[in-house]
């Protein structure tokens, strides 16, 4: 598999965990830590997915999903939104923000592997 991953978590251990993952598997991982450097990375690397922790610094991952979908450019970009909080109420609101795909920390090396992939296959 190849292609480009943002990675956006403010936790270094998971962001590091979650970029030796899928870089084993051929994925670029580029990892920024809050919300702002998160969506100027978007604008600046053109993705080819995001993987968005829903709790972040500076703005949430849930009003950068808000951002990322209200932009023409990234509208359709595939969001998968990483959490501690598996709740059904923030599944909910993500899936209403249009969320792509949705895993809860913490999660099994072969399911994030397997997320990322149905991801990122073309449709």
């Amino acid at each position: 598999m190849t292609g480009r991953v943002l990675l956006i978590e403010d936790e270094p251990n998971i962001a590091e965990a979650i970029r030796f993952i899928l870089g084993r598997h051929g994925w670029d991982v580029v990892v920024r830590g809050d919300g702002p450097s998160g969506l100027a990375a978007v604008a600046d690397l053109a993705p080819d997915l995001v993987i968005l922790d829903l709790m972040l610094p500076g703005i949430s991952g849930m009003d950068v999903l808000h951002r990322l979908r209200a932009d023409p450019a990234t509208r359709d970009l595939p969001v998968m939104m990483l959490t501690a909080k598996g709740q059904s109420r923030d599944r909910e609101a993500a899936t209403r923000a249009g969320v792509s795909a949705f895993m809860t920390k913490p999660f099994a090396n072969a399911a994030m592997v397997a997320a990322v992939r149905a991801l990122m296959e073309p449709t």
